[in-house]
């Protein structure tokens, strides 16, 4: 509690709904241009030329490979599958492993400044106290820890009863820190962990095994409505982050983004757009 309140209380916050929006500073809203104005934000944030940031993000059907994942021998063969499943591909700006995006998956970023001000670990743990009292009313006994199995496993695997539902990740640009966590709200994760290990399956060769990707397994992995018998959406799970943030605040929260983003936006869409050509050259 004590660090929430240090991070975020009596403090001008901006929480970001980009959970239905279709553009972002004129340009298709994407996987691509999720990441690239993440980045932007942090800038700016990291800059003070904005306020500490809560951005809620929603996708169509899209595997996020990290940047080892784009290093597989086979990456062609588990792009095409993935592809035939009309599910777009995208590679991330960091690290990290596959994770699968659709629209009952909640991303959610704590864009926040002073870098060195929040530790890795006070970012993670941030994140972590954030989730626990968002389903404090269902009486949730929520772990960190990792999940074997899982994909994208880390330290900070949230789980309830060993099975996982959200995983938390961080990228530091510039003066700025982004602490980023997708939480599988509704949805079966159960096919989604199917999808991501029959990905691994083709995209591996033998040459890979100087590199330990998970070996995904399906039912390690469960979505929040499945874990607490609940019929919670996107929408729903919206509506409590804001009022939680709005009773710690002493201020309205912004909602918009600002003018000095936008030049930043374009420069690292460009650069997303660079590092996925590789994708683009597997298209169908």
């Amino acid at each position: 509690m004590e660090l929430f309140n240090k991070v975020f209380a009596h403090q001008n916050l901006r929480l970001l709904n980009h959970t239905n929006v279709k553009t972002i500073f004129s340009k298709p809203y994407n996987a691509l241009a999720s990441f690239a104005i993440e980045d932007a934000i942090a800038t700016v944030v990291g800059q003070k030329s904005a306020p500490p940031t809560v951005r809620l993000w929603v996708h169509k059907p899209t595997l996020v490979l990290g940047i080892p994942d784009s290093r597989l021998a086979n990456l062609h063969e588990g792009v095409n599958y993935i592809q035939k499943l009309n599910y777009d591909v995208i590679i991330r700006n960091s690290g990290g492993l596959a994770v699968l995006l659709d629209r009952n998956v909640l991303n959610i970023s704590f864009i926040l400044p002073d870098k060195d001000r929040v530790s890795i670990h006070e970012g993670y743990d941030l994140m972590y106290y954030f989730t626990k009292q968002l389903f404090a009313s269902e009486r949730a006994t929520i772990s960190a820890y990792e999940i074997v199995g899982s994909y994208c496993p880390g330290d900070y695997d949230l789980s309830i009863d060993g099975q996982k539902f959200a995983g938390i990740s961080q990228r530091r640009v510039r003066n700025g820190v982004a602490v980023q966590m997708y939480l599988d709200i509704a949805g079966s994760s159960y096919e989604r962990a199917n999808i991501v290990k029959k990905f691994y399956n083709l995209a591996k060769g033998d040459s890979d095994s100087s590199f330990t990707y998970p070996d995904v397994n399906p039912h390690v992995m469960a979505s929040i409505n499945e874990l607490l018998h609940t019929d919670f959406t996107v929408e729903y799970i919206f509506k409590r982050i804001y009022t939680l943030f709005s009773e710690i605040t002493e201020k309205p929260l912004d909602s918009e983004l600002i003018e000095q983003e936008e030049p930043l936006f374009n420069d690292r869409l460009q650069q997303m757009k660079k590092r996925n050509e590789v994708i683009r050259s597997f298209k169908q």
